[in-house]
């Protein structure tokens, strides 16, 4: 068989055709693109590398960066370059001389003069003493940064809250509709023995329309439920920074793993490791730093000072060079009580700052406790719902014998798989309320993302 071979430019026409059919068949409608696989940790992953809030927080943080640097210029040397050009005109003015034939005085008028004056200066400015201003702008400018970046860390906790939990909701609403199928199967299968029964003579005509009514009252629920599981995706792919309508398929399950702190222990881990109880912590810094800044204004400054000058009456007035260097103190000795009311009112920031932590921290204590205990009461519905499950199955299996041998009633079905659903139901809450309550602790206690 000849071997063939493709010109370069007929094998790029081939290439564009495949790419083409290939942006065709996604572009088809009813084709759809696979699914976006996730692991719990794949999900916290791509929330922290995508969610706009951290991105926001990394901003803050930058921009207190560059307040240190702006605070720090305060003390280093200042030169300014100045050029002045001016044209004035005297006045015109009278001598007074005497007439030469009468011998009378008399007013000889001076004619006026235009002049141009060109001045250049260049003048540094030290500061060797500012009574601690620059200091406490410095200190403050530091402080700040350092709330920034612990504001990332506790950005970073809440989204890897919010993915968390969006992620479990998907699991929750993701067993709900099966849930809801399972129900609507059952019901599909007990309708058809009704109507054999009733095609039978059997059973009376009310059982079948009981048995379609609640058959329609699960499509209705089946209906609901799959639309909380859109919501659900819609919302994790806000969170991780995906387009909100990508196809999301969780790898994993509800499951229930024991925790081991106590109480006891995760509210000293809150109060020692909490981002937000750290910021407070250096608010009541700042406040001192401002308090600093603020007794600044009645002490002496003192700074080094250099100018150097030059003046003429052409453009551009370079020559005529003078220059002078030394020192000037300043003290302000009246400033009509402005620095004693600023003073007055950074000690009531001081003490706000103070009053905050002290809300933080209680406020800490409590998050920890509500996360704790609702995660107790979770665990304890997980073990009363498997129970619960158990015996709801066996009862409609029951239900459902008696009812074909003629000795139970369709109510009795019924309510056993209304029972049923329910207690599965509850099962599959309780998981999704105890992984979340654990979730919601690790936030409080101030766990570090990594």
């Amino acid at each position: 068989m000849p071997h063939l071979t493709l010109s370069g430019s007929i094998a790029k026409r081939l290439s564009a055709l495949v790419a083409g059919g290939m942006l065709m068949a996604v572009a088809i409608p009813g084709f759809a693109a696979a699914p976006l696989e996730l692991t719990l940790d794949d999900t916290i992953a791509m929330a922290l590398k995508n969610n706009h809030s951290i991105k926001v927080a990394e901003s803050e943080a930058e921009k207190a960066d560059w307040d240190i640097s702006a605070a720090k210029t305060g003390k280093e040397p200042s030169i300014s370059l100045s050029h002045n050009s001016m044209r004035s005109k005297s006045a015109a003015s009278a001598a007074i001389g005497y007439d030469s034939i009468t011998k009378e005085p008399v007013k000889i008028p001076i004619s006026s003069s235009t002049d141009n004056k060109f001045t250049n200066s260049i003048d540094l400015t030290y500061p060797l003493y500012t009574g601690g201003k620059v200091e406490g702008t410095i200190e403050k400018a530091k402080l700040g940064s350092k709330v920034a970046e612990l504001g990332i860390t506790k950005t970073q906790q809440q989204v890897k809250l919010d993915a968390t939990t969006g992620y479990y909701s998907i699991l929750q609403t993701r067993n709900i509709v099966k849930l809801s199928e399972e129900s609507l199967d059952r019901l599909n299968a007990h309708l058809k023995n009704v109507e054999a029964q009733y095609g039978a003579g059997t059973v009376a005509k009310s059982d079948v329309l009981r048995s379609e009514v609640e058959k329609a009252k699960a499509e209705q629920s089946l209906i609901k439920a799959n639309n909380s599981y859109e919501l659900a995706v819609s919302s994790l792919n806000n969170v991780i920074g995906m387009p909100l309508d990508t196809k999301i398929a969780v790898k994993e399950e509800l499951k229930y793993e024991k925790y081991d702190k106590t109480l006891e222990d995760c509210i000293k881990v809150a109060l020692a490791d909490r981002p937000d109880l750290e910021q407070a912590a250096t608010s009541v810094d700042m406040a001192k730093a401002d308090i600093k800044v603020a007794k600044s204004g009645n002490k002496l400054t003192i700074n080094a000072v250099a100018s150097e000058k030059w003046s003429d009456k052409d453009f551009p007035g370079t020559d005529n060079n003078t220059w002078s260097i030394g020192i000037s103190a300043n003290y302000n000795l009246f400033d009509s009580g402005l620095t004693r009311s600023k003073v007055r009112g950074t000690e009531t920031t001081l003490n706000k700052a103070a009053t905050q932590l002290l809300q933080a921290r209680d406020a800490a204590q409590l998050e920890v406790r509500q996360a704790y205990l609702n995660m107790q009461e979770a665990e304890k519905r997980i073990e009363t719902s498997q129970v619960a499950v158990v015996k709801a199955e066996e009862d409609y299996k029951i239900a459902q014998v008696r009812y074909s041998a003629g000795v139970g009633t369709n109510l009795d079905v019924m309510d056993s798989q209304v029972a049923l659903t329910s207690a599965k139901t509850d099962y599959v809450q309780a998981l999704y309320d105890y992984n979340t309550s654990r979730a919601k602790l690790d936030k409080a206690m101030g766990i570090a993302v990594k």
